[in-house]
């Protein structure tokens, strides 16, 4: 499974990091992005439920 922060979109609320943080981080736009290639195991539903209270919809997790 693999994370992906449309940065246009995002407005650096910090909903996916404070429920992600294993996948999610702040990048040197205070922008957030996913800091991993693959999302680790046993945090899957996290990265779900981060895309899914995205309220800008940035985040898509296939």
């Amino acid at each position: 499974m693999k994370a992906k922060v449309d940065q246009d979109l995002c407005i650096s609320c910090g909903a996916c990091i404070d429920t992600c943080p294993e996948v999610f981080d702040w990048n040197d736009d205070d922008k957030a992005y996913a800091t991993v290639d693959e999302v680790p195991e046993g945090v899957e539903d996290q990265a779900r439920e981060a895309a899914d209270s995205c309220p800008t919809e940035a985040i898509k997790v296939e």
